[in-house]
């Protein structure tokens, strides 16, 4: 034999350090299980951390309760019947009998608008003496005061 040599036997197993529970975990191992436990205790302290209000009941889309809180909402609606550009001497000569010239003529939709948003046309109708709306046309996509 010679004196520095070591000889293996194949018929031996060679132990496997990942198989073996007992040997030393690699650095890697060490941080993956490390990182598996922080994100374990990052969960739980997550889901008991958010404590949700109690919401009650649904409520149906037709209920009175639900219509009901819109009864005393405000909105700004107006009408523009047209518009027109007067200079302000103009405007201090008016008089209850003055005619203003708009820039629509009679019989052309009217634009109706809720807080400054233009949302529908309609037309102006006398009804036991007095002037009203029809709505004839609904605007969607509108995001605000058109320029004129």
């Amino acid at each position: 034999m010679d004196g520095g040599a070591t000889t293996v036997n194949e018929s031996e197993p060679q132990p496997n350090p990942t198989s073996d529970p007992t040997s030393d975990p690699t650095p890697q191992e060490e941080a993956i299980r490390e990182t598996a436990k922080q994100v374990d205790q990052m969960s739980q302290e997550a889901a008991s951390a958010v404590d949700l209000p109690d919401f009650g009941q649904p409520s149906t889309p037709g209920s009175a309760a639900g219509i009901g809180m819109l009864g005393d909402v405000d909105l700004d609606v107006r009408i523009e019947l047209g518009r027109t550009r007067m200079l302000v001497d103009d405007v201090l000569k008016l008089s209850p009998d003055s005619v203003v010239e708009l820039d629509k003529a009679a019989g052309d939709p009217v634009d109706i608008y809720v807080n400054d948003r233009h949302v529908a046309r309609g037309e102006v109708l006398v009804l036991n003496e007095n002037f009203c709306v029809r709505v004839n046309e609904i605007i969607g996509g509108a995001t605000g005061v058109e320029a004129g």
